[in-house]
């Protein structure tokens, strides 16, 4: 204590430029140097707020430098300054005080892009696609979603004005809402699918998310759930006391889980399970992904080094991480890395060595050579230093550049407002489809819109032009002839993009046109009618022999 305090005054004189750093003896060499560059820094500062040539923004000029410091490390040792505290609660808890709905930016304005059932917006009858012109009277042109989400936000109960456009209406529309407290679920989606499965796909790990998954769990098994697909596909994680619990759903009591290693020795705890599980029994399939990460691969990766599910995907990314928040002066706050976590085989999934960044900034993967073999519970061989593996690869199919285009620049996403406008039902989701109709459909709103793209041949061919006219190549006009002809056929291909990718493209109208009569969940269930991989794992667990031969290590 006596030495913080010390240390305290010896920062603050430093910042004021009034302290000279005494003569240490070699054992105090560390605080030493830390005192002498902390002198260093607070002469720079001083001098600069007195003696630049333009003003100075004080408060930026220190943020900067502080972000510059922490960038040296790791992505996830960040500093909080008290005006973004919110957005951390928001990030941890799970709930705010807004409007409920996801926004987007396009052509200078904020737009409605998926208002939540039930939520204010909902409820005020704003649609997808509503252009926010005005909030609370301010002209919104020009602000980004950032700046938009910021102003939505705010103390639950407390009133809003929006002024919106929507297609198709002449007059702008005034609505006043009331914001109220938003609960994030983590579980976005839980429901039976085929031969008695079971599904939960849970998107985060804020408080309560155990509970969600556990609160999901019995309530499929009262539906005649036999079998269980746990979706972590996409899922970055959060708090790693709920991953602890969820492992603890399917496992039994007392068993370590996972532990965190740090310098300081406070840091250094293992987490066991501490319940009876809700099943332990239950055949499980994990789905993940290469954004799998942090508490997603302890469950994961707990669950499989206990030989406990089968993981279907791709390898996870890589997050063995641990963070604390530590509090700062003036409500800000410190997310600083404290410590490693390894899950019950005794591996660290961390990808990334940090510690080792090149000149550039860069940190490398841990090579393979430097990679661990270790066991799972009944004995098949896992490595660390690379995420979770997955005990079945999947590979999701590469976006073409026509659907591409199509959800970037927002064709789908209007054609799916223009049909709902048109249509006042679908039916049950399980039996609209996109038809030849339907596509017909779209393919008549394209050919108002405009739709040019470059393809990657495209863009090879203007790199061999540059080349070209760098060696002069160009001047022959055999060789113009022979580019131009090619570049002609190439683009002639275009021309059938939209037939080509008609698979992709329909089911990603079938998914947007959906969320718009059945909002979130109903796109949950229009995606989950096309998802190979969910197919994969039911076919799976309906071969037990299979199964369990993975789970055995024999495939």
């Amino acid at each position: 204590m006596k030495g913080n305090r010390f240390l305290s005054i010896a920062v603050w004189a430093c910042l004021l430029g009034g302290l000279s750093v005494p003569s240490v003896s070699r054992a105090q060499s560390k605080e030493f140097d830390l005192l002498k560059n902390l002198e260093i820094f607070g002469s720079i500062y001083k001098e600069l707020v007195l003696n630049y040539v333009d003003e100075v923004q004080t408060g930026d000029l220190m943020q900067h430098a502080v972000e510059a410091m922490l960038s040296s490390l790791d992505p996830y040792t960040v500093y909080i300054p008290e005006s973004n505290i919110e957005d951390y609660k928001i990030m941890m808890m799970g709930q705010y005080g807004g409007i409920g709905s996801l926004i987007h930016w396009r052509d200078g304005y904020v737009y409605i892009a998926e208002p939540y059932e039930g939520f204010p917006a909902d409820r005020a009858g704003l649609k997808p696609g509503d252009r926010i012109v005005r909030l609370n009277g301010e002209d919104t042109k020009g602000r980004n979603v950032d700046e938009v989400s910021a102003l939505l936000k705010g103390q639950a109960g407390t009133a809003l004005d929006l002024v919106v456009e929507r297609e198709g209406v002449r007059d702008p529309i005034s609505v006043r809402l009331i914001r109220q407290e938003i609960k994030i679920d983590n579980v976005t989606y839980s429901g039976m699918l085929r031969d008695h499965t079971g599904y939960i796909r849970l998107d985060g790990f804020t408080q309560g998310a155990a509970g969600e998954v556990k609160q999901a769990l019995l309530q499929l098994r009262k539906e005649g759930a036999e079998q269980l697909i746990l979706d972590l596909r996409y899922n970055g994680g959060g708090l790693l006391d709920e991953a602890v619990k969820i492992v603890n759903l399917f496992c039994d009591k007392g068993l370590p889980v996972v532990s965190t290693r740090g310098k300081q020795n406070d840091r250094n705890r293992t987490y066991y399970t501490t319940e009876s599980p809700v099943d332990n029994d239950i055949p499980v399939v994990i789905l993940t992904s290469r954004g799998t990460a942090s508490a997603s691969e302890i469950v994961s990766g707990a669950l499989q080094d206990y030989d406990r599910a089968v993981i279907i995907g791709e390898r996870t990314f890589g997050k063995g991480l641990v963070q604390n928040v530590l509090p700062l002066p003036y409500n800000a706050q410190l997310k600083v890395t404290v410590s490693k976590y390894y899950i019950p085989s005794g591996r660290c999934v961390q990808a990334i060595d940090y510690s080792r960044k090149d000149e550039d900034g860069h940190a490398p993967k841990i090579p393979d050579s430097l990679r661990t073999a270790f066991e799972t519970k009944g004995g098949r061989t896992v490595y660390d230093g690379d995420g979770i593996e997955p005990d079945i690869e999947m590979v999701y199919p590469t976006m073409g550049y026509a659907l591409a285009t199509l959800v970037t620049r927002y064709h789908i996403f209007d054609f799916a407002n223009d049909y709902k406008r048109r249509h006042a039902g679908i039916g049950p989701i399980d039996s609209f489809a996109v038809t030849d109709a339907l596509y017909d459909e779209f393919l008549q709103f394209m050919r108002q819109r405009d739709y040019s793209y470059q393809t990657g041949s495209e863009m090879l061919l203007d790199e061999m032009k540059d080349r070209l006219v760098a060696d002069s190549s160009m001047d022959s006009e055999a060789v113009r002839t022979a580019y131009e002809q090619l570049k002609q056929a190439v683009a002639a291909t275009k021309e059938g993009d939209l037939q080509r990718e008609r698979q992709a493209i329909s089911e990603t109208l079938l998914e947007e046109i959906v969320s718009r009569y059945y909002y979130q969940k109903g796109r949950a269930q229009a995606e989950l009618r096309q998802d190979e991989w969910v197919e994969a794992a039911i076919d799976l667990l309906n071969d037990r022999a299979a199964y369990q031969r993975i789970l055995e290590g024999n495939r």
